[in-house]
């Protein structure tokens, strides 16, 4: 059951408590050269025998309601929680399996991994569904990333711009394709550095980040960020759990922060923040 709402003012206001090459070298030579974080099934094989055999484990933290009127939700989704039912009747469980026992008829605008948490809209009806879905088609809304990154990013600012296609011989991969990718463009900004001393006393450096989609392609910051040669701590699909003292990260640290819209009702912007749980 979803945790009780606030208001809406306080959802706007309130923050909800040694490289050898440059970065830029990095994700030139891997662009060029393609990535290979994964097995490639062999020739011959049909894409129509890929079987997506994920099992989502039992989520048990609640989805909290930050805000709800006749026409929206806006929501703090759990990591480890399906966006939507999966095919597989083990993976009903999801954000709209859970938001549409309250609230029969309400849809999902957008999605998040089913391992990032944070910040979503949900439509209470078709017509604010599509009012909304426009808005995410022309970009006009804008989402912010916090997220932590292995090792520790040289440069405090930057843009990654590598077009990301789909991938069938290594699903539920993406890749990173410019001759066949659709266009791709993210920003990153640091926020701190931090040297993270573990249990057997070794350090592991890790940089918090603020990430800015400027498109919406499947895995887009978890591939760019790869391709930074810094992944998302916790990411297994690209290399997040690689490093010694990042096996056993319980979660990906990728969590939506920021989400400002207009709402399609009122026509007021809203600028809603929620601070990440790491």
């Amino acid at each position: 059951m979803p945790a009780q709402a606030t208001s809406l003012a306080k959802v706007w206001m309130i923050n909800f408590n040694d490289a050898r090459e440059s970065e830029a070298a990095v994700i030139r030579r891997s662009a060029e050269n393609g990535l290979s974080s994964a097995p490639t099934f062999p020739p011959g094989s049909l894409m129509s025998t890929i079987i997506d055999t994920f099992i989502a484990p039992p989520c048990h933290d609640e989805i909290e309601t930050l805000y709800q009127d006749d026409h929206l939700l806006l929501i703090n989704k759990p990591s480890g929680l399906l966006s939507l039912s999966g095919k597989n009747p083990q993976n009903i469980d999801s954000v709209h399996y859970r938001l549409v026992q309250q609230y029969p008829g309400c849809t999902l605008v957008h999605r998040l991994d089913f391992g990032t948490s944070g910040l979503m809209v949900v439509a209470r009806n078709k017509a604010i569904n599509a009012a909304l879905c426009h808005q995410f088609s022309q970009r006009t809304v804008s989402k912010v990333y916090s997220a932590l990154l292995c090792g520790h990013l040289n440069a405090d600012d930057g843009v990654i711009d590598a077009p990301i296609a789909n991938d069938p011989a290594r699903f539920p991969l993406m890749s990173i394709c410019p001759s066949n990718g659709k266009p791709a463009r993210s920003r990153y900004q640091v926020v701190a550095r931090i040297d993270q001393q573990q249990a057997d006393g070794t350090i592991l450096p890790l940089t918090r980040v603020q990430l800015t989609p400027e498109t919406g392609r499947t895995h887009q910051l978890r591939i760019h960020c790869q391709l930074l040669g810094h992944p998302i701590l916790g990411c297994d699909l690209y290399g997040g759990r690689l490093l010694p003292g990042t096996e056993q990260t319980t979660r990906l640290m990728l969590h939506a922060s920021e989400l400002r819209f207009v709402h399609p009702v009122s026509g007021e912007r809203i600028n809603a923040h929620h601070a990440a749980p790491f």
